[in-house]
């Protein structure tokens, strides 16, 4: 996979290894640019501005609290259930026209069709032993087609 040479790259769950050109993380020891509320960070941004959201959140309510409690954060407090709703609006709010997101989950369901996007690749990472495999998923914002790929079958 081959991606374009994005000018802005926002991730709003950076950890330990950021990729992106504007970093986020919960966590104060983290070397993310801010540390703010994942939703909150990506209100700072205007409508339609992002080229590419590397979204790599916690992928399960239960796994949030072990990240973040664990270092005196309240996480998100009683607006859980909402949270991932929230995050994908706003990934599609601040994303240009055939903007990219990339995902990271337990799902492949991305930033997802309802909200004006095409899913282009979802790839499987297997980390083995008894560790649960991770699901990837590149989508573009409202773009009406996808170049076109060889079959491989």
């Amino acid at each position: 996979m081959v991606l374009p040479n994005y000018d802005t790259i926002v991730e709003p769950f950076t950890g330990m290894c950021g990729r992106g050109t504007i970093t986020n993380d919960l966590n104060p020891s983290t070397p993310a640019m801010y540390h703010m509320n994942a939703v909150d960070f990506l209100k700072m941004f205007d409508e339609c501005s992002v080229d590419c959201v590397l979204n790599d959140p916690p992928y399960s309510l239960e796994q949030i609290k072990r990240s973040y409690n664990n270092v005196g954060i309240e996480s998100i407090g009683d607006d859980s259930k909402h949270f991932y709703s929230q995050l994908r609006d706003e990934i599609s709010r601040i994303l240009k026209p055939n903007g990219c997101a990339i995902t990271f989950g337990y799902s492949s369901n991305g930033i997802g069709l309802t909200r004006g996007f095409i899913m282009d690749y979802i790839m499987l990472i297997a980390h083995g032993g008894n560790h649960y495999d991770t699901i990837m998923t590149v989508e573009y914002k409202n773009k009406k087609e996808l170049p076109l790929k060889e079959q491989w079958w």
